[in-house]
């Protein structure tokens, strides 16, 4: 007997699939699998369409995968393998993003957005604990500024007082949407306001290393009461790039693409090069200078980027 389903949930050594009929089935992997993701930590995602037969003593067994059309990837910390896929056939990523209790750093941000871009994944900014930054006016306002400058949406929203939840939840009714940030911005509390029938752990600030602690352990998909699902991932500590040629680079920061075709020369990389358009960009202020500097130490020291 075979089966179409959907991976809702994927450990590496088991995964959950809900059928066509709603049934939810445990299934292992074939060998073949994982062989051919032998550059990836997880053949098999969160996200994927699978078929999937039973065996003689009623254990079922993922045995192809759909194409996926598009993923959100980063390099694995396994140094063994070479990359790590977080999830599949997304409609929409939402990264989250605090300025306080913890810092996300804004490199952190742009190698998110550089992913997305380059595997053609829409996605939102959501600017937590807006609650705690009612002293912070300026700060607040320059992140605006520079990621909507780049031509990316910003949302202010604080899980706890219920700012900006309902505008998140019409986003989600019926789309596929994976959630993501560092450990302790809450992404997990925002589940559970926009949707309390969802059973998601939370989790609280470490205190001495003023770090959150993980809640979530493996990236998993939850069907929405409003339709569409929501995907929940483990908090990501750094955020390495893969399978990004560097002269290719310039084209996953929409705010380069819209000056670069004023640089004096056709094969400038936006470094040095005299008579660049970018370069004056920056100078000016029309390009920001954090994503400017995110973009040279992408460049530069990407290896060295990796959990």
């Amino acid at each position: 007997m075979a089966v179409e389903g959907l991976v809702i949930r994927a450990t590496g050594s088991w995964y959950e699939v809900i059928g066509t009929d709603g049934e939810r089935l445990r299934c292992r992997i074939r060998g073949r699998l994982r062989l051919r993701g032998v550059r990836s930590t997880n053949p098999v995602v969160v996200g994927d369409t699978v078929h999937c037969e039973r065996g003689e003593q009623d254990e079922w067994t993922i045995c192809d995968i759909a194409p996926r059309r598009n993923y959100v990837i980063r390099r694995a910390s396994n140094l063994s393998k070479e990359s790590h896929i977080i999830a599949a056939n997304i409609d929409r990523a939402m990264v989250v993003v605090t300025l306080v209790e913890p810092v996300t750093a804004l490199e952190f941000v742009d190698r998110f957005l550089v992913t997305c871009e380059a595997y053609k994944v829409p996605v939102t900014i959501l600017l937590a604990k807006i609650d705690l930054l009612a002293d912070a006016a300026e700060a607040v306002a320059e992140f605006h500024h520079t990621y909507e400058a780049a031509g990316y949406e910003v949302i202010d929203i604080s899980a706890t007082e219920g700012i900006g939840v309902e505008r998140v939840r019409e986003m989600l009714a019926g789309k596929v949407t994976l959630l993501s940030g560092n450990s302790g911005v809450g992404k997990s509390t925002l589940v559970s306001r926009i949707d309390p029938s969802l059973d998601i752990r939370t989790g609280e600030i470490s205190e001495s290393f003023h770090k959150g602690k993980h809640t979530t352990t493996f990236s998993t998909m939850y069907p929405m009461e409003g339709g569409g699902y929501i995907i929940d991932t483990p908090g990501i500590k750094g955020f390495g790039l893969i399978d990004i040629d560097e002269r290719e680079l310039w084209h996953y920061f929409p705010e380069m693409i819209s000056c670069a075709g004023e640089c004096r020369f056709y094969n400038c990389t936006h470094t040095h090069e005299p008579g660049c358009a970018v370069c004056e960009a920056v100078k000016e202020g029309r390009i920001a200078f954090s994503r400017y500097e995110s973009y040279l130490k992408i460049l530069d020291d990407d290896d060295k980027y990796r959990k």
